[in-house]
C-alpha cells in the first residue's frame, strides 16, 4: 500500500484555489472543531502558537479524515524539525522566514527520502506510516510530501525568481506583516508600497506555475487576493475568530441591560 495521496498538493498542482485558516489554539478540541468547520486546509502553527511536537501530533490526528488537509507550520526551516513534524504525519510543511535558494534547496532536501534527500528512514515505527501498516510508505512519501516557503522580507522578494526555481518548491507563501516591517512599514500590510510587492510577488509565482498563498482577515481582500490568482488562500485565525465573536456578543447583549 502507498502513501496516502496529498489532496492539497493535488490541488495546487491543479491550481484549484483553495481556502484556510490558521490554528494557534495548539488545542486537539479546537483544532477538531476547526475540521469540521469546511476549510479546505488548516495550518497548525509551531512558529507562533504554543505548540510542541506532542500537540502538533495531536492536532494532525484530529484534522485527519474530516475533509481537510492540515499543513504543519514549522517554527524554524531546519532538518530535524522538519523530520519530526513528518514522522508525526504531516504531507505538507510550510517554513517561515526563507531568503534564498539555497535555504530552499536544503529544505527540500530535509523532506525527503535519499537519494533525493536527507530525511532520515524512521517511519516504521511512527504514525506515519500507520506504524508500519502502509508497508510501501518510504517507496512512495516523496511524491507527496508538499513544501511550502514563507517570503517575508526585501531579501526573499529579491531572490524570489531563483526560490522559485528550486524543484520541490511547491508553494510560495507571503507574509504581509513581516514584509511590511522589514519593508519599514511596521503594522502596516495595506501601504501601498506593500500591496505593490505583493501583486508582483503573487504574478512572479503563479507565472512561474508555483501555488502562491496569502493570509487575510478581510472578505474584501480575500476576493481582491483571489482575483490576483492566489492560490491558497487563509482567511482567519482561530483565535482572533473565538475573540471577535465573544467581544461582538458581549457587546450586543451587555447593550440590553437597563442601566
Amino acid at each position: 500500500m502507498p502513501s496516502p495521496e496529498n489532496t492539497f498538493k493535488s490541488a495546487m498542482a491543479a491550481r484549484r484555489q483553495q481556502i484556510g485558516c490558521w490554528l494557534s489554539f495548539a488545542d486537539i478540541g479546537a483544532a477538531e472543531l476547526m475540521a469540521t468547520a469546511g476549510f479546505d486546509w488548516l495550518v497548525i502553527d509551531g512558529e507562533h502558537a504554543p505548540n510542541d511536537i506532542r500537540s502538533i501530533r495531536d492536532q494532525l490526528i484530529a484534522v485527519q479524515g474530516r475533509g481537510t488537509q492540515a499543513i504543519v507550520r514549522v517554527p524554524v526551516g531546519e532538518a530535524w524539525v522538519i523530520k519530526q513534524v513528518l514522522d508525526a504525519g504531516a504531507q505538507t510543511v510550510l517554513v517561515p522566514m526563507v531568503d534564498t535558494a539555497d535555504q530552499a534547496r536544503a529544505l527540500v532536501a530535509a523532506t525527503r527520502y535519499a537519494p533525493q534527500g536527507i530525511r532520515g528512514m524512521g517511519a516504521m515505527g511512527g504514525r506515519v506510516s500507520q506504524f508500519g501498516a502502509i508497508a510501501d510508505y518510504v517507496q512512495t512519501a516523496n511524491d507527496q510530501i508538499s513544501l511550502l516557503v514563507q517570503a517575508e522580507s526585501g531579501a526573499a522578494l529579491n531572490n524570489l525568481d531563483a526560490i522559485l526555481a528550486v524543484d520541490g518548491v511547491d508553494g510560495v507563501f507571503i507574509g504581509p506583516a513581516d514584509l511590511s516591517a522589514d519593508m519599514g512599514f511596521p503594522g502596516n500590510a495595506a501601504a501601498p508600497e506593500v500591496r505593490a510587492a505583493i501583486a508582483d510577488a503573487i504574478a512572479r509565482i503563479t507565472g512561474a506555475g508555483k501555488a502562491a498563498g496569502l493570509l487575510t482577515f478581510s472578505p474584501q481582500e480575500a476576493k481582491t487576493y483571489l482575483d490576483m490568482g492566489v492560490n491558497f488562500l487563509a482567511v482567519g485565525l482561530d483565535t482572533v475568530i473565538l475573540a471577535r465573536a465573544a467581544r461582538a456578543l458581549a457587546a450586543e447583549t451587555r447593550a440590553l441591560i437597563k442601566r
